[in-house]
């Protein structure tokens, strides 16, 4: 159901969906917000077969599509429609770096999760014509949209599988989303958001870059020296060749869209700030996946969120890698997702 409101550019490996304005939670509207996506499958004449992949900070639809799709995992395009919507800041949908003048850079309106999800909500109903959701799934900054998702729309979302996240951000991650902000505005390229280039800010996104090296993995991931599985021959050679490999292409500001969002996800928002009541609206069938070594996510704080949801499940997935085995570093990590989205898709 295509609604001649809206236009559609594609872009290599993905599209691009102009939804209209929209206005936001924190006051203000993003001007013709744009979402790029990637579609697989297709959507069965009843249209429930649908299944909604969101992103994590800093990834894409590509990686999701590299790690977690295909016709070997949960997630078969031979059986589902599944729609991978890319978040906004993240440097495919609107961000701060692809936005035109005036609202470009540091002027880019304040984005929070909620706003994902209601853009979303927008592009899978006016455009695809999904009124019903057989699964959302995603992870990290995707999990806190997946949490979003079964809160907002219970009547929609059928499934949830939140992957190493939590519904509402810790005193732990708003304190580490603070450090990761401070490590690229202290550079004195940063200017304010203003720099020419962002590869100016490169002080800055090495520093971020090594934050996500001493937290994203586990302390047990690096004392086995886990980088020589991947090819590398030392800490530092990982570190350059990985995570500032990996970090140092992105824009700054698009970064700091994303960890503003990160820092101030929260439903209870949605109930005058009562989680318990907030995660009572959600009638989802839910596995609640941490990973058991993550320190961001550890699984402590995701049990004493599932305690609260009435059809949820603490599932956890075992990955000495921590928290960025969400990249798919091990084959027994992506198993162990596929086997707990079967079983989620077979309830």
């Amino acid at each position: 159901m295509t609604n001649t409101y809206y236009t559609t550019q594609v872009h290599g490996e993905y599209q691009i969906q102009n939804i209209g304005d929209l206005t936001l939670e924190e006051g203000g509207v993003l001007r013709n917000c744009e979402l790029a996506y990637r579609t697989f499958g297709t959507l069965n004449q009843d249209r429930d077969n649908a299944i909604l992949v969101t992103t994590w900070y800093s990834g894409t639809s590509k990686i999701m599509e590299d790690v977690y799709i295909g016709e070997d995992h949960a997630l078969d395009p031979n059986r589902y429609f599944i729609i991978v919507v890319n978040q906004i800041g993240n440097g495919l949908s609107s961000s701060p770096h692809n936005t035109p003048p005036p609202f470009n850079g540091p002027r880019f309106p304040t984005i929070r999760i909620g706003d994902d999800v209601r853009a979303q909500h927008k592009l899978l109903t006016q455009y695809f014509g999904v009124e019903s959701l057989a699964l959302v799934v995603g992870g990290s900054m995707g999990a806190q949209q997946t949490y979003e998702w079964a809160v907002r729309y219970p009547d929609m979302v059928k499934r949830a599988a939140p992957i190493a996240g939590t519904a509402q951000t810790t005193p732990h991650d708003k304190l580490f989303s603070e450090t990761v902000i401070d490590a690229i505005t202290s550079d004195p390229a940063w200017q304010s958001g203003w720099y020419k280039n962002s590869s100016e800010v490169h002080i800055g996104l090495r520093r971020h870059a090594k934050l996500w090296g001493a937290m994203g993995f586990s302390t047990e991931a690096l004392k086995q020296k886990k980088w020589q599985e991947l090819g590398f021959s030392s800490i530092d050679d990982f570190m350059v060749g990985f995570l500032e490999n990996y970090f140092l292409p992105m824009d700054p500001n698009n970064l700091m869209t994303l960890a503003s969002k990160w820092q101030h996800a929260d439903v209870s928002r949605h109930t005058d700030g009562c989680l318990e009541s907030a995660m009572a609206r959600i009638t989802a069938k839910v596995f609640v996946m941490p990973i058991d070594e993550d320190m961001f996510f550890p699984p402590r704080d995701c049990e004493d969120e599932a305690r609260l949801i009435s059809n949820g499940q603490l599932r956890p997935v075992k990955s000495l890698w921590g928290h960025l085995a969400l990249f798919g570093l091990e084959p027994a990590y992506v198993e162990q997702v596929d086997q707990l989205l079967k079983e989620l898709l077979a309830l």
